[in-house]
C-alpha cells in the first residue's frame, strides 16, 4: 500500500525481522519521549517477536528509510481473548505531525480484521494527545482511565483506555 504524504510517498508494508534495528530505533525514540511507554529500554528482538501476533506487524517506508512502524500483541494467553489485541504504534520524531501515524493504524487495522482481531485497545498517557487524536479518528472511543496504575521512574501515571470493536470482524454484530 502506497500513501503519499506531502512530498514523499509511503509504502507500507509488512515487517520483517531484519527491519528490527530501524524499528528499535524508533521505539527508543518513543520511549525517550516520557509519554509513549513505561518501558524504560528495549528488549532484544527474541522477546519481542514473542511478545506480539506473528501478523499484523507493519512498517512506513520511504524509499529505504523506516518512519514508523505498528504492531499487535494479544492482552491474554486464554482462548476467549483470542480475538483481542493491544496497539503498539511508534513514529520516529523526524517523520511526526505528517500522517503517517494514521495511515499506520489504519493499515494495521485493515490487518487485524483479516487475522480475526475483533477488539483492539490501547493504553496510552493522557498527555499524548496526538496519539489520542490519531486513534479516535480510526474509530477508537475512550472505555476509561486507570488512575496511577503504574510508574514511569518515581512518578505515577494514568493510562487512558480507548477501544475499536471491528464490524467485520465481529461479522456485524453490535459491538
Amino acid at each position: 500500500m502506497t500513501t503519499p504524504i506531502g512530498s514523499r510517498k509511503i509504502r507500507i508494508t509488512e515487517m520483517h525481522p531484519e527491519d528490527w534495528p530501524a524499528v528499535e530505533d524508533i521505539y527508543r525514540q518513543g520511549i525517550a519521549t516520557g509519554n509513549a511507554t513505561f518501558e524504560t529500554e528495549s528488549p532484544a528482538w527474541e522477546r519481542w517477536n514473542a511478545n506480539h501476533h506473528p501478523h499484523s506487524r507493519v512498517v512506513a517506508r520511504a524509499e529505504q528509510q523506516i518512519l514508523a512502524w505498528a504492531a499487535l500483541s494479544p492482552v491474554s494467553a486464554r482462548r476467549v481473548y483470542a480475538g483481542v489485541a493491544e496497539v503498539s504504534i511508534y513514529v520516529a520524531g523526524a517523520a511526526r505531525g505528517k500522517g503517517i501515524g494514521k495511515a499506520l493504524l489504519t493499515a494495521l487495522i485493515e490487518q487485524s480484521e483479516r487475522n480475526s482481531i475483533w477488539t483492539l485497545q490501547a493504553g496510552i498517557f493522557p498527555e499524548n494527545k496526538t496519539s489520542i487524536a490519531v486513534h479516535k479518528s480510526c474509530g477508537f472511543r475512550e472505555v476509561g482511565l486507570r488512575e496511577r496504575i503504574g510508574k514511569l521512574g518515581v512518578i505515577w501515571r494514568d493510562v487512558l483506555l480507548l477501544e475499536r470493536r471491528s464490524q467485520i470482524a465481529l461479522g456485524g454484530e453490535a459491538a
